[in-house]
């Protein structure tokens, strides 16, 4: 069996590298560099016939000239907007790219803590659990009779025209930017390195310092990943700082929040809603802040970390990100391609 050198590019944690490295076929001789420098990425391409990036990273033409061996680069995401796709195309490089179904998944579930909290389901569900209506007068309905909001619900907000601010904007966040389009929301973000301005006019977002960010937003989302800079760096300062009436969303790391703090803000009326997939202590107990908040009758719509989707084996999830090198090196069909390549295997 023929062996390929692969490159493997990210900055996920070991968790996951060690995931995909599990997932990787035998035939594949796998590089995996984390966070790492140029001079390293430059040395490691000169004897690789493929390359994986990880969601982002910049590849410029000097990296791909570097690769004089480099047959397809796969971009694990569905932005590709960092790699030079004029100088692949002139090096006969193929540029693939696969959205990850995880952050489709999270996209998805964030929209709908979002309209979650805006309609109030929790409380909805709540007054038709309990019961309350059995002793009241009922009338058959009909185009001219009905009881609208017959448990006097208050506060049903829409999503349509609101402004979303989302910290810590990646893949999650260009999915979500996506699937906003359609209900006309100004979004704002905010990351550590501001997009080209190019790719802020495709994706439709504006770039916001956090202040403008937090106080501008009618919902915020959260999907800061945990690192030493990011440990509650959501804390009663930032809470202080949103607006009154907005709702908080969330589906980043847990422990970037002060959940004292956020339950505190929450309790006292100054945030609207709530909205936590993820927690700084899983599973969290009765006692939690935001839990015990529950049986209070505030707007919050909590669900046990599983905005990712389905449960299934890790490792033989990961074996799609290796589909497209397999089916080039069998010259079968490649899925999403970018830019056809013709360099010979």
């Amino acid at each position: 069996m023929t062996n390929y050198n692969l490159v493997f590019v990210t900055e996920r944690s070991q968790r996951h590298q060690k995931t995909a490295l599990a997932a990787a076929p035998e035939c594949l001789n796998v590089q995996m560099l984390v966070n790492s420098d140029r001079n390293e990425l430059i040395e490691s391409l000169a004897e690789a016939d493929y390359l994986i990036s990880e969601r982002v990273g910049e590849i410029d033409a000097s990296l791909i000239q570097a690769a004089p061996k480099l047959k397809l680069i796969q971009r694990l995401g569905s932005l590709t907007y960092d790699i030079d796709l004029n100088v692949a195309k002139q090096e006969g490089i193929e540029v693939c790219y696969l959205p990850i179904e995880s952050v489709i998944n999270v996209a998805e579930h964030l929209v709908l803590q979002m309209l979650a909290l805006g309609k109030r389901v929790v409380e909805a569900q709540q007054v038709i659990n309990t019961k309350i209506y059995d002793s009241r007068k009922s009338s058959q309905t009909t185009a001219d009779i009905f009881a609208y909001n017959w448990s006097g619900m208050k506060n049903l907000q829409r999503l349509t025209g609101r402004t979303v601010g989302i910290l810590g904007f990646g893949q999650i966040g260009a999915e979500l930017s996506s699937r906003l389009r359609g209900w006309n929301c100004k979004i704002l973000y905010n990351k550590r390195r501001p997009l080209p301005e190019d790719v802020e006019k495709m994706l439709g977002i504006t770039y916001a310092e956090r202040e403008d960010l937090t106080a501008q937003s009618d919902y915020i989302c959260n999907l800061l990943p945990y690192n030493k800079s990011t440990h509650l760096s959501l804390n009663a300062t930032f809470f202080e700082q949103m607006k009154q009436g907005a709702y908080f969303i969330s589906c980043g790391a847990g422990s970037v929040m002060d959940f004292d703090a956020l339950a505190h803000k929450l309790e006292s009326g100054w945030l609207a809603g709530v909205a936590v997939d993820s927690f700084d202590i899983e599973p969290p107990n009765s006692s939690h802040p935001l839990i015990s908040l529950i049986t209070k009758n505030h707007n919050v719509f909590f669900t046990p970390h599983i905005a990712a989707g389905n449960t299934q084996d890790p490792v033989e999830k990961r074996k799609q990100d290796y589909h497209n090198i397999l089916n080039h090196i069998y010259n079968l069909p490649r899925n999403y391609i970018v830019i056809k390549g013709t360099r010979n295997k």
